[in-house]
């Protein structure tokens, strides 16, 4: 997809996990897809952007990302991948920097989470993340509207075969 860069030309042929998201039969608006190519051709994660302003910019990119994904490796202050993939889709040439983490506990589907809130330089973003049992960190960066509780029960997997070439 146009809102992830590509590392190289290897097309990956679809994730080996299944991708927590929105069903986008169940919510309004625009869903795009991008996969992250490892150079062996796996894919190293995948991240979706849900348009929700009615054809405005994108509100909201949920990642995906399993273990050993280079989208992973943040410095310390650095915003997570997903914030600058919100930002780069918004056309917004920002250096948003994380400047604090708090964790919460939230339950998704009869589970316990632990959330961890990630505050950033620009108010506008909010940006959460957790991880999964089988090792696959979720980032969920949303512009110019909080993540609520209410989120997390909409979350869900959705098969892998939907991101097959």
């Amino acid at each position: 997809m146009s809102f992830l860069r590509r590392r190289n030309a290897a097309s990956p042929a679809g994730p080996d996990f299944d991708v927590l998201a929105m069903d986008p039969g169940d919510w309004p608006g625009v869903l795009g897809a991008g996969l992250l190519p490892a150079p062996d051709g796996s894919c190293q994660g995948v991240v979706l952007r849900y348009d929700l302003f009615g054809g405005r910019g994108p509100a909201m990119v949920i990642g995906n990302l399993p273990e050993g994904s280079p989208a992973r490796d943040v410095a310390e202050g650095e915003a997570p991948f997903e914030v600058h993939q919100l930002l780069l889709a918004l056309e917004l040439d920002e250096d948003v920097r994380a400047t604090g983490v708090d964790e919460v506990p939230v339950m998704h589907d009869g589970n316990l989470l632990i959330v961890r809130r990630i505050s950033c330089t620009e108010g506008r973003v909010s940006c959460v993340q957790f991880d999964r049992s089988d090792g696959v960190l979720v980032t969920i960066a949303s512009w110019d509207r909080p993540i609520t509780d209410e989120l997390y029960q909409l979350l869900k997997p959705l098969p892998a075969e939907m991101f097959q070439r």
